[in-house]
């Protein structure tokens, strides 16, 4: 219908996530904001997950490794989509993508959960 509103993107994305091992970087998740699909690094751009490369607290590494599980988990739950905001890549060449799953942002159900917060611009720390 002309004029109409879109709905949210089609879910089509689906793969099986591990948890990224040394060298292997094919469809595996980094830690709670970043994974790899396919050979793209993809940065969820709507999220700040702890530091797991180091984290600087016994608490960044309890939560930043609970991020890292729960986001593999729900990549792992069905088809979801990759949505492109406005920078295309972050400064480590990183693809800046929400991703959605039903057009609800996974992001903010790991922020609702308590493992990651918003981005707000700029890192804060967890240890504090």
């Amino acid at each position: 219908m002309p004029g109409a509103a879109s709905g949210p993107p089609a879910d089509t994305v689906t793969a099986i996530f591990s948890i990224c091992r040394s060298a292997r970087r094919f469809n595996c998740v980094v830690d709670g904001d970043t994974f790899w699909l396919g050979r793209q690094k993809i940065r969820i751009a709507d999220i700040d997950a702890p530091e797991l490369t180091p984290p600087r607290c016994g608490y960044e590494r309890e939560l930043g490794e609970a991020a890292k599980r729960r986001l593999q988990a729900m990549l792992n739950a069905g088809p979801f989509s990759l949505v492109a905001g406005p920078r295309d890549e972050d400064p480590f060449g990183r693809k800046l993508r929400t991703v959605l799953r039903a057009g609800r942002s996974i992001g903010e159900r790991l922020v609702a959960e308590g493992l990651v917060r918003r981005w707000d611009g700029g890192r804060r720390s967890w240890c504090d």
